[in-house]
């Protein structure tokens, strides 16, 4: 279950990759409206992916007790939630483009230039909320292959579209950076089709997912328990946004080699960390299937399995990055200084492997119990109360980065420990503590 997931995850990583690589022919200013749009972008992608994670937490759950129709009004709800996260921003962008640019202290040109760009991006966040919602259903269904074929589809289309739109190429208009925009916008529309045409095929087989219009009529019960378990999940997803900008700043007191070796070093943390995200997203479904089934023995089973799993991967991942560490930092720069500085954070990145395995791998597990509230713990000690606090103490100090990089081994293993404990404690497998929680939506 877990390789499709790697796979969806590392294309989605390569068209970006590919996406800025194009966007920097058109010159630095370009490049800069697109960091501007990103930023707010990723923001709200991530809260939609949390909502996603609160989906797959309820409808395995109902998939594995086989309550279809609970289902079916679960996912209208999430739907609801998530085009409920998308359209205030989405609105606001559109109607003040330039203004929230500046906002973030863009110079005017540059703003002017983003705008057309940032509404088109933050316009796509809307068909992105469908999206990932739909492609939560997918995995809550055990249906993995589903999210990486259409993630395969829209990563072809999207470079195309960016060659052809971009560039003018065949004869077609060169629009520069809004046809970027223009390009996002399709390739999620087609992404949207292609999950409903995905949801539908589904519904052939008898195990319908897509709602009906009786569903949407009235989701209010289904929606106290999506937002229930969403919100812990959004909140888990800001304090790590939040911690990461702060984390950025403080940084910035070892000057410009040390912020471009963590520029360089978060790309590779970006693949390296893919794995374990896999097994976190099998592990959700499996452990909510069995609960949904009843089986909380199974439900173990699941969690510790996945972890065993991402454990084996992560580590021969450590070792390789500890060994490779030079020859990878030499791939994106050649500039000694910032090499120096990369090479003690890829070192403290193959050390945290194996912990980041466990504490992905089990966070999913959790979520899929539909205990969100223990990550969202989790991450807030893990990055406000050991790794800001030692990182700013450090650079204060006057030490090497390498202790501000220590400070990231630090709030890892300490995640792992933490979900570790709470997994074996058991609280979120008690008799009758998810049953509750399907019998609350199902009224």
């Amino acid at each position: 279950m877990a390789w499709p997931v790697v796979g969806s995850m590392l294309l989605t990583n390569v068209v970006e990759l590919v996406d800025i690589a194009m966007v920097g022919r058109l010159g630095r200013e370009a490049v800069a409206a697109v960091g501007y749009a990103a930023q707010s972008a990723h923001l709200v992608r991530t809260m939609l992916v949390a909502v996603g994670a609160g989906c797959v937490a309820v409808l395995a759950r109902a998939i594995g007790g086989a309550e279809l129709a609970l289902a079916r009004r679960q996912l209208a709800a999430a739907l609801l939630v998530g085009i409920g996260v998308a359209a205030p921003v989405a609105l606001v962008a559109w109607s003040a483009p330039v203004e929230l640019i500046e906002a973030l202290h863009a110079e005017a040109r540059v703003a002017v230039l983003a705008a057309p760009y940032f509404r088109l991006t933050l316009a796509a966040t809307l068909l992105f909320a469908v999206s990932v919602v739909l492609e939560s259903a997918q995995r809550a269904h055990r249906n993995m292959r589903v999210p990486f074929l259409i993630a395969g589809l829209v990563a072809v289309l999207k470079i195309a579209l960016n060659l052809l739109l971009i560039f003018g190429a065949w004869g077609l208009p060169r629009l520069g950076l809004v046809g970027a925009g223009v390009s996002s916008l399709c390739a999620e529309s087609v992404a949207v089709i292609s999950y409903l045409a995905a949801g539908r095929i589904t519904a052939g087989s008898g195990t319908a997912l897509l709602p009906g219009f009786a569903e949407l009529k009235n989701p209010l019960q289904a929606l106290r328990e999506v937002w229930r378990v969403s919100l812990p999940a959004v909140g888990e997803r800001l304090v790590m946004s939040v911690a990461l900008l702060v984390y950025f700043a403080i940084l910035a007191r070892y000057g410009s080699s040390a912020i471009a070796a963590y520029a360089i070093g978060v790309r590779l943390l970006a693949f390296s960390w893919l794995p374990g995200l896999a097994f976190g997203a099998a592990a959700a479904t499996l452990v909510g299937q069995a609960l949904g089934k009843g089986r909380v023995a199974e439900a173990r089973r699941a969690g510790w399995r996945a972890v065993v799993s991402a454990l084996g991967v992560m580590a021969v991942l450590g070792v390789a990055c500890a060994f490779l560490r030079e020859p990878l930092a030499r791939v994106f720069t050649h500039d000694q200084e910032i090499i120096d500085q990369l090479l003690p954070f890829l070192l403290m990145l193959a050390l945290a492997q194996p912990f980041m395995g466990a504490h992905f791998t089990l966070s999913g597990g959790l979520r899929g119990a539909g205990d969100t509230l223990t990550p969202l713990l989790g991450a807030t000690v893990g990055n406000w109360v050991l790794r800001i606090p030692l990182a700013f103490v450090a650079a204060r100090a006057g030490w090497s980065i390498g202790w501000v990089w220590a400070a990231l081994i630090v709030d890892h293993i300490a995640r792992a420990i933490w979900y570790v404990i709470s997994f074996r404690r058991g609280r979120w497998a008690r008799p009758g503590v998810h049953a509750r929680s399907l019998g609350a939506a199902a009224e």
